[in-house]
């Protein structure tokens, strides 16, 4: 992929204005490169640093995905961020749900671009006339760790299902953006980038249009959970009536998500709630 021509400019005070005014004390960070910002903010929540933080990478050299798949992104090629800060919900079911929804709306408020929302963490976009039917915009990988102490601080990947609400938690909310139409080689759906939907647009420009929006929606999860967004979730929902495959060779028909963002699917032995991150869903 070749690089940009010319330096990326990051509005960087602007931003954290628009921050700052949700969250008091978020500081915002840029780095030209990592190895991944969602790791970055796991060493330094374990080393007791749990203060709000967006932290923005240029590129990233090992940058991961769900299920420990591989996230790479070159200066300019792609957006990679991760959102830190300390949350307590009652209910940390479809964190991944409601922060995919917010990039949505983000990049495509009216839904005309076709920006759709993979259960649990990706964000879709319709690809008529390819062998997939859909290329993949946007990733999603949510860590959370309990930081007591530079020794006991413990890590819970995947904590968006599941996790105990009894204590806050630093939660590392972490997202990959194609921005220039990425190489495809390996990847089971094929990318695209946001400037195959809007012509010119920066990594920065994305930034803009996603940040403030996506730390409100997770403020608004920490008060209020995932059941509010179920309607606007589902109607954006890419698998809604589609026949998928689980990971355990199973077939069924998705039925979009319940109020705790659990996925149904109608299968052999009935309507099932699907809630574990670690369960592979795809399109038969």
């Amino acid at each position: 992929m070749p690089k940009p021509t010319t330096p990326l400019i990051w509005p960087a005070e602007d931003l954290w204005l628009a921050l700052v005014a949700l969250l008091p004390g978020l500081t915002v960070e840029v780095l030209p490169e990592i190895d991944s910002t969602n790791t970055e903010l796991m060493r330094r929540a374990r080393a007791g640093q749990t203060d709000p933080v967006l932290l923005v990478a240029e590129a990233q050299t090992a940058g991961r995905g769900r299920l420990g798949r591989a996230w790479h992104g070159e200066a300019g090629s792609a957006l990679t961020f991760s959102l830190g800060l300390p949350l307590a919900p009652h209910d940390w079911s479809g964190l991944s749900l409601a922060v995919g929804l917010s990039l949505a709306r983000s990049l495509d408020p009216q839904g005309d671009l076709g920006v759709r929302l993979k259960w649990p963490n990706d964000l879709w976009v319709a690809r008529p006339g390819t062998p997939q039917g859909w290329g993949k915009l946007a990733g999603i990988l949510i860590e959370t760790a309990v930081a007591t102490g530079p020794a006991s601080a413990q890590s819970a990947p995947h904590a968006a299902w599941g996790a105990s609400p009894v204590q806050t938690r630093y939660c590392v909310v972490g997202v990959g953006i194609n921005i220039a139409p990425p190489m495809a080689e390996g990847l089971s759906t094929a990318p695209l980038g946001l400037q195959d939907l809007q012509g010119g647009i920066t990594a920065a420009e994305a930034l803009m249009k996603v940040a403030a929006p996506l730390l409100a929606t997770v403020l608004a999860f920490e008060r209020s959970g995932f059941a509010p967004l179920q309607n606007a979730f589902n109607a954006r929902d890419a698998l809604r009536n589609v026949t998928v495959t689980l990971s355990d060779g199973r077939h069924g028909v998705a039925r979009g998500v319940d109020a705790t963002g659990a996925m149904l699917v109608d299968t052999a032995q009935g309507l099932e709630a699907i809630s574990s991150a670690e369960l592979s869903v795809r399109p038969a």
